[in-house]
């Protein structure tokens, strides 16, 4: 299991680990107190809902990307932007641009405790 250590590496570690089909990876990048919303409009929360949400992405068959537009980090909490897909060959299966909040962890690796997969589409009301 290959945690990230920086922030910054969030994103990359949790692409390859997506990418790899390494489930239990994917979910350790998560505080599973925190918040993932999977889907527009629909944020879950507790280990439960974020395993099913997890699969439920691990599901959809291609390879994912992720560009970190920015990762901004004050002491151990930080902010990243992302830029995500999953293709298939040619085929979009999804797009999207995300806001993960993430937070240190004491052994020094970054867990993401706020995922809003389509955080930088959606406009909140």
């Amino acid at each position: 299991m290959n945690l990230p250590t920086r922030a910054q590496d969030a994103h990359a570690s949790l692409a390859a680990a997506f990418n790899t089909g390494d489930v239990n990876t994917v979910l350790n990048m998560y505080d599973f107190t925190g918040i993932i919303v999977p889907e527009p409009g629909k944020p879950v929360s507790g280990r439960e809902q974020f395993e099913a949400a997890i699969k439920a992405i691990l599901a959809i068959k291609g390879k994912m990307e992720i560009k970190t537009v920015y990762c901004l980090q004050t002491g151990n909490v930080a902010v990243g932007r992302s830029e995500w897909n999953i293709t298939d060959g040619d085929e979009v299966k999804v797009q999207s641009k995300g806001i993960e909040v993430m937070k240190q962890q004491p052994d020094g690796t970054w867990k993401i405790v706020i995922d809003h997969a389509f955080g930088a589409l959606e406009q909140i009301v």
